[in-house]
């Protein structure tokens, strides 16, 4: 099968083209040549930018499967959408569990009551629009040049499934971790034990919160997973660890992967109150991809978190200093 993949030579991405080389796929990727694909690999190589995929070589190499990793707003969508309908098979969209209302509720942009968890595949989505700050989107962009000013999951899904010539399969990610991360989401609590604290403090509230994450490695292979089964066409996925675990929980984890031996402390002093609802959890039930095309993690929970600790022990962020 050829399968074009847009945008793939990140954090995510490079396991993906990986894991579609492993299994006998002809792949290609399209990139705008700021990140080089590795030295061994066999993969096809088209460089320019996703404005441009009308007039790209990728269209006329005609691929099978489409897997655009990098999608933020329908604008986005629909240029994937005119430049393969007719052409391809499908398109796989990576979408997030940003989408869902308890995403909203959490950054108090829609009011209500709490959403139930954990969020399946037809959990309600919120109906406002970015939950990113103009100030915060901005940052990230510094990171993801890829993201649109008008970034907005909800309508990237609403516009991908909307061509009856190119059926389409979202899959919805958790918080992605693992080396690579440009995040360093670990980083912060784990300086603190390498620091020697016998002690790590938490605000009560955010203690206990539980949202949901996936190991980078095991991530790319669900996404493999739904390019490559044609029972994927026209389904949407959530894509997260089984396991929910509280903010206090996984910090713990984090200290036992470095053998540390102080303890996490939940407390109401010497915090502000939090910004976000913390009473609204984000874990999403990965059910559907599990029971409907197999998957299951490859890298153990204990060895994901090991290898993501030495990972940023190794590659401290540039403001470790001030993490």
């Amino acid at each position: 099968m050829k399968i074009l993949t847009i945008g793939a030579t990140g954090f995510i991405g490079k396991h993906v083209v990986r894991l579609l080389c492993q299994s006998g796929q002809e792949v290609a990727v399209l990139h705008r040549g700021k990140t080089s694909l590795p030295a061994h690999s066999q993969v096809r190589e088209f460089l320019g930018e996703r404005a441009d995929l009308q007039s790209s070589g990728a269209r006329s190499w005609k691929p099978d499967i489409v897997i655009d990793m990098i999608l933020s707003s329908s604008a986005q969508a629909r240029t994937t959408i005119e430049a393969f309908a007719g052409i391809a098979q499908r398109v796989v969209a990576i979408s997030s569990g940003d989408v869902y209302r308890a995403m909203a509720v959490l950054h108090r942009i829609e009011d209500g009551p709490i959403e139930p968890t954990p969020l399946t595949e037809d959990s309600p989505l919120r109906t406002q629009g970015q939950t990113y700050s103009k100030g915060a989107l901005a940052i990230a962009r510094q990171r993801l040049p890829w993201l649109d000013e008008e970034n907005d999951k909800v309508q990237v899904e609403q516009a991908i499934s909307s061509h009856p010539d190119l059926p389409a399969t979202i899959v919805r990610l958790p918080m992605v971790y693992g080396p690579g991360d440009m995040f360093h989401r670990f980083y912060p609590r784990l300086k603190l034990m390498l620091d020697g604290r016998s002690e790590v403090l938490l605000e009560q509230t955010e203690s206990e919160w539980i949202t949901c994450r996936g190991y980078v490695e095991n991530v790319a292979q669900a996404i493999c997973l739904t390019a490559l089964s044609e029972n994927a066409s026209g389904r949407v996925y959530n894509v997260a660890d089984p396991e929910p675990f509280t903010e206090a929980q996984w910090t713990a984890k984090m200290g036992e992967s470095v053998h540390w031996d102080g303890r996490v402390t939940t407390t109401r002093e010497h915090f502000q109150p939090p910004a976000g609802n913390h009473k609204q959890h984000l874990f999403m039930d990965s059910t559907r991809i599990r029971r409907e095309l197999g998957y299951s993690e490859f890298v153990p929970l204990d060895e994901a978190i090991r290898s993501t600790v030495e990972w940023e022990k190794a590659n401290p962020p540039e403001d470790a200093a001030n993490p």
